[in-house]
């Protein structure tokens, strides 16, 4: 389903030394796995005899225990294609490994050998085991199956392919996985007998988040609980599957009786980040083994979180953070630009709206960090035909409480004159009508910046620029672009962190309250009928489109998907429609883009043809459409 596979991290009740009772827990899991539509299940490492047995690895009676209880469990799984891999002890000439045996249909398909095995502290597994790292090419016999054997092995299914590690593997200095993603791998399995000290579960979950981050995959982890012993140690059974540097789903610790995590992992998204990370294919493959599986469990429903503000951080502390780190991104970089012109003034159209009010904030915010005198920022409100008293009376208060020039001039008289000129007919409403009115207030900020040597700023957002939203040569033109880099969506978080000034705060809240307009066609009882929202769509619906379209090249049907998940308030269809419109826009629009000024990048996504996206203006929206249809 859209690329998405559900992985599922289990921690299973184990008895020490009991490897029947154990294998009895690992089919009821695997059964209720393959009940839920699982294409892959992990358990701990030595699941089947247990962690924590010691010396007794070394007893032919446990060994001869072990391989009886993986039989009784592939007998018991024979028309099950959930795949299981399964931790337990491989002799190979008379040497012991420590190894992960991956199962499906009753069948083993491979097995792989722990290469970094920890001697030290509470560990001491070099007293039983040898190191695999060096088995390569090998297959061997076990329990009647022959099958591959060896740290170059690599398992495939369709867009899946998958490798394993063991536990220390990932500690290791160069973690095997980092060349098993080289070569392919988009998920990695850890199976893992980590124990419990204070502190070390958070450094945990960071290694196994950073590492996702690293291969620019998926990886799953799962460690021993407290079913073993507890004569030293403690195991919490942590498990954890993370996803490109997220954490997606993190398992309770300390649990009693056996627990198991599961998420839907993204492989189509992961695989177009790696074709857009130029050091995968800077990277030397070596020779790896590539096992085929059989068909895998296929999801019915998406069981994910999917974020419907995928620009703005869910957690508040996180998002402050973010917030202050784009305000003082966007005021350095104006700091940079006046600085490196030696321009000391700076020209804004102020209009009571969110786009300018946070790039008058942040151009404040930049004369206070250079220590200039902010009557040197020219506020210009330019009142039209849709002006209303809420905006223009917003946008005047707050240049007076920040204490920048505020300069008032009405554009109506001008933009009638243009009319004449062109011969428009001022009482048809039409796009010449608003986009007179809005090339006329861009040619009175920068002839105004001549004047007084300054530097227009230009106020549009991300959002308006994947949607043209802008008259070429009017807003659509600055001389520094501030709010290029920054979605809808996130400007009003922008806005907010400002209202910590109590003397703003009012203002401030009532921009956040007032409907988006470009406030360009006649008022109707002093108020504006022009909403943006309205004509074009939500912003929320657009910046989420934007989002996934940009940053993991999804589909029009998957985006449609995603967003159907991410909003129980919008009916399918709706959405649909909207998307349909964004796609029209965003390919139509890219000659303004083309030409777009200089503004900064901010977060991952830009839309300048200079930083992150090169498109043809020519490029033709056929097949996206047709795909979504």
């Amino acid at each position: 389903m859209y690329g998405f596979y559900r992985v599922a991290s289990s921690v299973p009740k184990v008895v020490v030394a009991n490897p029947k009772a154990n294998a009895k827990e690992i089919i009821s899991i695997i059964n209720q796995e393959y009940n839920s539509n699982t294409s892959i299940v992990l358990f701990p490492e030595l699941s089947i005899t247990g962690y924590s047995v010691g010396d007794l690895f070394r007893n032919q009676q446990l060994l001869d225990s072990q391989n009886e209880a993986l039989l009784d469990i592939l007998a018991s799984t024979k028309y099950i294609s959930t795949i299981a891999i399964i931790g337990m002890v491989i002799n190979f000439k008379d040497r012991l490994y420590n190894c992960g045996v991956v199962i499906q249909n009753g069948n083993i398909i491979g097995a792989v050998p722990k290469s970094f095995l920890p001697n030290r502290d509470e560990f001491y597994e070099k007293r039983y085991f040898n190191s695999g790292i060096d088995i390569k090419e090998v297959n061997i016999n076990l329990l009647g199956f022959d099958i591959p054997f060896g740290v170059d092995l690599l398992f495939i299914r369709d867009d899946i392919s998958f490798g394993i590690e063991i536990c220390e593997d990932l500690w290791a200095t160069t973690p095997p996985s980092n060349q098993m993603s080289i070569n392919g791998a988009n998920i990695i399995f850890n199976l893992s007998a980590s124990n419990e000290l204070v502190g070390k579960a958070r450094y945990r979950e960071e290694l196994v988040r950073t590492q996702s981050s690293r291969c620019v995959g998926a990886y799953i982890y799962s460690s021993c609980g407290v079913g073993e012993s507890s004569s030293d140690t403690i195991f919490g059974g942590d498990s954890i599957i993370c996803e490109y540097g997220t954490t997606i789903s993190r398992g309770e610790r300390f649990c009693l009786e056996s627990s198991t995590i599961r998420a839907d992992i993204d492989i189509e998204k992961l695989k177009y980040l790696r074709l857009n990370q130029s050091y995968f294919a800077d990277m030397k493959t070596t020779t790896t083994r590539d096992i085929t599986l059989s068909k895998l469990p296929q999801i019915k429903e998406l069981d994910r979180y999917i974020d419907n503000q995928p620009f703005v951080p869910s957690n508040e502390e996180i998002r402050e953070e973010v917030t202050e780190e784009i305000i003082n991104i966007q005021a350095h970089g104006l700091i940079k630009r006046l600085t490196h012109t030696n321009i000391p003034k700076s020209v804004i159209g102020i209009s009571g709206g969110l786009d300018s009010t946070l790039a008058l904030l942040s151009i404040h915010k930049a004369y206070q960090i250079m220590g200039r005198d902010t009557k040197d920022i020219l506020a210009i409100t330019m009142p039209g035909f849709g002006t209303t008293n809420r905006t223009k009376s917003n946008a005047i208060k707050l240049c007076q409480k920040l204490g920048v020039t505020l300069k008032e001039i009405d554009i109506k008289d001008i933009v009638l004159k243009e009319f004449e000129a062109i011969g428009h007919d001022k009482d048809i409403h039409n796009v010449t009508y608003e986009n007179v009115q809005a090339r006329t207030r861009t040619s009175i900020l920068m002839n105004l910046a001549n004047k007084e040597g300054g530097l227009v700023i230009g106020t549009g957002d991300l959002s308006e620029i994947a949607l043209g939203w802008s008259t070429y040569n009017g807003d659509h033109m600055s001389m520094y672009s501030l709010n290029s880099g920054i979605p809808k969506t996130l400007i009003s978080y922008l806005i907010k962190s400002f209202t910590t000034n109590i003397e703003i705060k009012d203002i401030l809240l009532d921009i956040l309250d007032t409907p988006i307009s470009p406030e360009l066609l006649p008022l109707k009882d002093g108020k504006s009928e022009q909403n943006t929202e309205d004509i074009i769509g939500p912003y929320i619906l657009h910046d989420f489109f934007l989002y996934h379209f940009i940053k993991y090249g999804a589909k029009p049907s998957k985006i449609l998907f995603l967003a159907s998940n991410a909003f129980s308030n919008y009916p399918k269809d709706e959405i649909k429609k909207w998307l349909i419109i964004f796609l029209k826009r965003f390919f139509s629009q890219q000659f303004k883009r083309n030409a777009m000024p200089d503004g900064i990048k901010v977060g991952t996504i830009s839309l300048s043809p200079r930083a992150d996206w090169r498109m043809p203006s020519e490029a033709v929206v056929d097949s996206w459409i047709e795909e979504l249809m």
